[in-house]
């Protein structure tokens, strides 16, 4: 049978840029953006063309920050999906590539943050399993001093990124993918778990086994639904793709309160 036609709508750097500046993006601006690219439909251009829009409408004075998260470089005894033998768990442990800013590829968050992390100009943090990239003027002061044991804690970009008054972008993802949400875990009595992971000491690499809060998106659905209804969050499209806009600090302070009455299991 003969391939479909892709279906619509058609999006391009331009058109998709005047949507981002329609649903009020700001120039000048630091944004965090989670996103799926498949969302916003045929994309010509791909990636490349949602980066260089996200750009285009945070202008040269905005800076650009996606997580750049790396996954794999985790426990395999952890592992579920798919779970991987137990007696191959040593040899998983030993062969990991140690996390290297520059050259680890993301994983697990979709495409459009790998182009970002490879984008000319573009800085990483230095937690080996939740960094985060960005572009722009305050990339730098955004991704420094991210703590080997602070997954998405006050040592992470996210506190920086609550410091600047930064917004957050969801194109096309839920808030089951919102990253600040961690950030609140981080300070209400929380859980804390061992994760190990392959780092780059001065040593050589390493195996490491770190003692982190234990953090989780489990019904961040939910607490997004009721941070929408309650705050004010601006709603609307970006080519096909449904898309959120609010502060990361109100989203952080609303889920401070949310949490440990609707998870108290956590606590």
């Amino acid at each position: 049978m003969p391939t479909p036609p892709p279906t619509g709508p058609l999006c391009t750097r331009a058109t998709l840029a005047s949507d981002l500046r329609a649903l009020g993006v700001e120039p000048g601006e630091t944004l965090l953006v989670h996103s799926s690219l498949s969302s916003l439909g045929w994309v010509c251009g791909g990636r490349v063309a949602v980066v260089q829009a996200l750009l285009d409408a945070l202008g040269p004075d905005g800076t650009l920050v996606v997580p750049a998260h790396t996954g794999d470089n985790s426990d395999p005894k952890d592992w579920g999906n798919p779970p991987v033998p137990e007696e191959w768990w040593p040899a998983v442990r030993e062969a990991t590539p140690a996390y290297d800013p520059l050259t680890t590829p993301t994983s697990g968050i979709g495409v459009i943050p790998e182009a970002v992390r490879s984008w000319p100009g573009a800085l990483r943090s230095a937690h080996p399993q939740t960094s985060f990239a960005a572009v722009g003027p305050a990339a730098a002061v955004l991704t420094a001093g991210h703590a080997q044991d602070c997954m998405l804690g006050e040592r992470s970009p996210l506190a920086r990124l609550e410091k600047a008054d930064a917004r957050v972008l969801l194109l096309g993802a839920g808030f089951d993918s919102c990253t600040a949400f961690h950030l609140a875990e981080y300070r209400i009595p929380s859980p804390v778990a061992e994760n190990g992971r392959a780092v780059m000491t001065p040593q050589g690499r390493r195996w490491v086994t770190v003692r982190e809060t234990s953090v989780s998106s489990d019904r961040f659905d939910e607490l997004g639904a009721d941070y929408e209804r309650d705050r004010p969050v601006v709603r609307g499209t970006v080519g096909a793709a449904t898309v959120r806009l609010f502060p990361l600090a109100d989203a952080v302070a609303y889920a401070e309160k949310w949490l440990p009455v609707h998870r108290p299991g956590d606590v």
